[in-house]
């Protein structure tokens, strides 16, 4: 297959569409260019979203593209957890005007990332300091896990001849809980929904649900913000309840992520 010299490339997720350019030489992408991003809220579809991007840069569009998206792929029409949009992909070439096309869960195109990286762009957090690429012939497992408006989770699999990568929706599994804490958050977003999954509290959503069942627990008010400065406030580090949220939130992530390394054999990435 003839790769061609440029095409778009699109992160579809939850918040924000992020589109570029991504210029093709030796069959890999050598370098990106015209790299923007939009609130997708802002945008009723994927088409417009694409149209904005096109007379931002102010150019004609590539005849292909590649996009990863924060929905499960194979389907005649793909749904967003996490947003209004929905994408027929046999749609795509006509209200799109590509030629060729290429769709990815989102996390799935992390895995891919991943998998290419090289070992000194880890970071060992904890457990023993090994090589993720596989070696002596053995095949490894990484968990690739990530909050950010819902939680990705895919698998990546090294061997000697190569690597796969299987695309899930492990985020929305339920959420177990460890503590009496736990127990109460359980308890209070189970009014709100009938079922719990991990994504409901270890994602960009989650902090402002821990916040405010801490700041119930503790008899202290809660005042209005708004996800992103409740974020800059847990990292600030300026208020003991968000304090209190945001290390909840860090165990809850650590467990749901060691739940998903047991169970597909992997570490965390």
């Amino acid at each position: 297959m003839t790769l061609p010299s440029e095409l778009v490339v699109a992160d579809i997720g939850g918040t924000h569409a992020r589109f570029a350019i991504a210029q093709i030489e030796s069959g890999a992408v050598a370098r990106l260019s015209d790299i923007e991003k939009f609130k997708s809220a802002e945008h009723a579809s994927l088409q417009i979203a694409w149209e904005s991007y096109r007379d931002t840069i102010g150019r004609a569009l590539p005849k292909a593209g590649a996009f990863a998206v924060a929905a499960t792929v194979g389907a005649e029409v793909l749904y967003f957890t996490n947003s209004s949009w929905m994408v027929r992909p046999s749609q795509i070439p006509q209200k799109l005007g590509l030629d060729s096309f290429t769709l990815i869960n989102d996390f799935g195109a992390v895995a891919h990332a991943a998998a290419h990286l090289p070992e000194s762009e880890f970071e060992h957090v904890c457990g023993p300091d090994v090589p993720s690429a596989a070696g002596n012939g053995a095949a490894k497992v990484t968990s690739i896990v990530g909050p950010g408006t819902g939680l990705g989770v895919a698998q990546l699999l090294r061997g000697p001849d190569g690597y796969s990568v299987i695309e899930t929706e492990g985020g929305h599994i339920d959420f177990a809980p460890c503590d009496t804490i736990d127990d109460r958050i359980l308890a209070e977003l189970r009014k709100e929904h009938r079922r719990v999954s991990v994504e409901r509290i270890v994602s960009g959503q989650g902090l402002r649900h821990i916040h405010r069942i801490v700041a119930e627990m503790e008899g202290k008010p809660v005042p209005e913000r708004s996800d992103i400065e409740l974020w800059q406030t847990a990292l600030a580090g300026t208020d003991a309840i968000v304090n209190a949220a945001f290390d909840r939130f860090c165990l809850c992530l650590g467990s749901v992520v060691g739940d998903i390394a047991l169970a597909q054999g992997g570490r965390s990435v």
